[in-house]
């Protein structure tokens, strides 16, 4: 089994527009989100190794110094398949996809030596 890191996506101006739905808009949206997460868990929970968790605001830090910026990384998971191939199609119909104009990044996770 290979690790990868698993991004899910979605461009911030999307969700800033989400934010300023009505509370009670937003909640029934959330608990049909969270029920697709669920379903999905029951057939591919098992390829999650540890962490999935949501990102939280951005500071960026450069040569030039640290900035608040914004970017699109929404939550991020490490996983375990046979391929990246393979995770693909896992992922093919999650539910982060209900997410207007949401999308999933799937990278190899590379353990660099002396650094794990």
């Amino acid at each position: 089994m290979q690790k990868f890191l698993v991004l899910y996506m979605a461009p911030a101006r999307v969700l800033e527009e989400w934010m300023k739905l009505d509370e009670s808009v937003r909640k029934n949206q959330e608990v049909e989100m969270k029920a697709g997460w669920d379903a999905w868990m029951q057939t591919h929970g098992s390829m999650l190794t540890g962490m999935t968790a949501g990102a939280g605001k951005t500071r960026r830090v450069t040569s030039a110094g640290a900035e608040d910026v914004k970017n699109d990384v929404m939550m991020f998971s490490i996983i375990e398949a046979e391929s990246q191939d393979a995770a693909a199609t896992a992922f093919q119909n999650h539910p982060h996809f209900g997410i207007p104009e949401g999308w999933i990044d799937i990278m190899p996770a590379h353990v660099l030596s002396g650094m794990s």
